[in-house]
């Protein structure tokens, strides 16, 4: 049982690595940590049902996952590929394309969302 521990906080270690390895090397993870941190904040502020607090939840993931993915396609072809080659450049850019689609996605999520919730709370800022 102490080897099946041992193991598995060495594999949450190698995780955390990788996880501060993303944030350390790529700008556009401090973007999502931000943004993520903000939604969630404007979540406790409208104080959001369960459900959508988990749609918000898996919206955040998603993109985290993508850019996650997205970061170890490209160490991956630099590794295999280090002179420049035309199908490594398509790999790094679909990788960029789905960080892309996730963060769109993740955008018209918390307009759906978290619009009509903030609306009703700013709303009569406006009315005055």
């Amino acid at each position: 049982m102490d080897e099946f521990i041992r193991l598995r906080l060495r594999a949450f270690r190698y995780a955390f690595s990788g996880w501060w390895y993303v944030i350390r090397t790529q700008r556009n993870a401090w973007i999502h940590a931000i943004v993520s941190v903000l939604t969630i904040l404007v979540c406790i502020v409208l104080r959001l049902p369960a459900r959508d607090w988990a749609v918000i939840i898996l919206t955040i993931a998603l993109v985290w996952i993508s850019e996650f993915l997205n970061t170890a396609l490209e160490a991956v072809v630099d590794l295999a590929m280090p002179i420049h080659h035309p199908l490594a450049r398509v790999g790094k850019d679909v990788g960029a394309a789905a960080v892309l689609i996730s963060a769109i996605t993740a955008v018209l999520v918390g307009i759906f969302i978290l619009g009509p919730a903030l609306w009703v709370k700013i709303a009569p800022v406006f009315m005055r």
